[in-house]
């Protein structure tokens, strides 16, 4: 299976390091009944991204739920030398997994290594990191997807780059239509239209949908904004 079998034309991907931990297979049990399908599992390593966030052991614990319901993780690793981690992941349940340009000075060989694990690879770029030499970058790689990032990564709740719009518009016209478009940070009702007019497809949403208290009405109005 691939990313084209899973978009179903564009994804909002609930970002879970956003929500309850005292409630997580809860609460991504009440988004796979609202027909959320891929969701996006933040990694940090306290020394890429300031916060240790969460790791494979947490992940395995709600891999089966959402495989069992057709679902897909998509793990974001926020941390240096991610390709010493790639093997934990997949054994945990990943689906996905995004490696940061900033880390990968080998990421041809970061993405090969994914790749001989059964993961689908995507690149990630910091919103200080060119576009340019971030298309280039994926193109040497071949990854299926680029991550623009519209925050600083590290922290959820952070305020949505305006400036993010126009870096989607130049990244899509860079990439082959092969290569799928994501973006993550400050991602909500007000911005994510113009961010799929500019050419993304897979919109990471955090706050947006773990700051309110009906999960499944949040995410489907993220997902009304696109039609």
């Amino acid at each position: 299976m691939s990313w084209a079998d899973w978009i179903r034309t564009i994804e909002v991907e609930p970002s879970l390091y956003a929500a309850d931990f005292s409630r997580l297979g809860a609460q991504v049990d009440v988004l796979l009944r609202a027909e959320a399908r891929v969701f996006h599992w933040d990694v940090g390593d306290g020394r890429f991204i300031p916060p240790i966030t969460m790791g494979p052991v947490v992940l395995q614990s709600i891999a089966r739920l959402v495989h069992d319901a057709g679902g897909v993780l998509d793990c974001h690793l926020m941390v240096e030398a991610p390709e010493r981690h790639l093997p934990q992941f997949k054994e945990a349940g990943a689906d996905s997994v995004t490696v940061h340009v900033e880390t990968c000075p080998d990421l041809p060989g970061t993405a090969a290594i994914a790749r001989e694990h059964g993961l689908q690879v995507g690149m990630a770029f910091n919103p200080e990191t060119s576009v340019e030499l971030a298309a280039a970058a994926a193109l040497e790689a071949e990854v299926d997807l680029v991550l623009c990032m519209s925050v600083h990564p590290g922290y959820s709740g952070q305020a949505f780059i305006p400036e993010s719009v126009d870096r989607v518009r130049t990244l899509r016209e860079l990439l082959p239509e092969s290569i799928h478009v994501q973006v993550d940070g400050g991602v909500g009702p007000d911005n994510i239209a113009d961010l799929h007019e500019a050419g993304a497809t897979l919109f990471v949403a955090a706050t947006a949908i773990f700051g309110r208290e009906d999960l499944p009405r949040a995410y489907r109005r993220l997902v009304q904004a696109l039609a």
